[in-house]
């Protein structure tokens, strides 16, 4: 692996190197390295999602949890079994530690974005990744 500026990237089999993914956007959960890309890429490719973005949350057992933040497209509307059918479509694609322990449904316009429109990771984490003082 090879970083720059916040950047992962592989070497592939040819020894060309592809970008990864950003290095702060990593998550590690139960001593595992997940890139956010993988996992979105997995859920985006369900019908229901128009965007995605996952995220690592705090958990006491895991280190960090994986989260996915999901915008729906038109016709679908957020429910608990929704979400279930999200997370069951990752089974057999992404390894289990990579898939989300926990979906969020949130509206296109609540999606904290860059003026090019990428993603902020960080807002979300610092939204989302609170550890509660319970």
């Amino acid at each position: 692996e090879w970083s720059s500026a916040g950047d992962m990237a592989k070497r592939d089999n040819d020894g060309f190197y592809v970008l990864v993914d950003r290095k702060a956007n990593m998550i590690i959960t139960g001593g595992e390295n997940v890139f956010p890309s993988e996992v979105e890429g997995t859920i985006g490719a369900h019908p229901a999602v128009k965007d995605i973005a996952v995220i690592g949350v705090p958990d006491e057992k895991w280190g960090e949890a994986i989260k996915a933040i999901v915008i729906l497209n038109e016709n679908y509307e957020p429910s608990d079994e929704l979400a279930k059918e999200i997370m069951d479509f990752t089974k057999g694609k992404i390894a289990g530690f990579k898939r989300p322990k926990s979906i969020d449904f949130i509206k296109e316009e609540e999606m904290p974005r860059t003026g090019t429109g990428k993603i902020l990771h960080r807002i979300l984490r610092e939204k989302y990744g609170k550890w509660s003082d319970a």
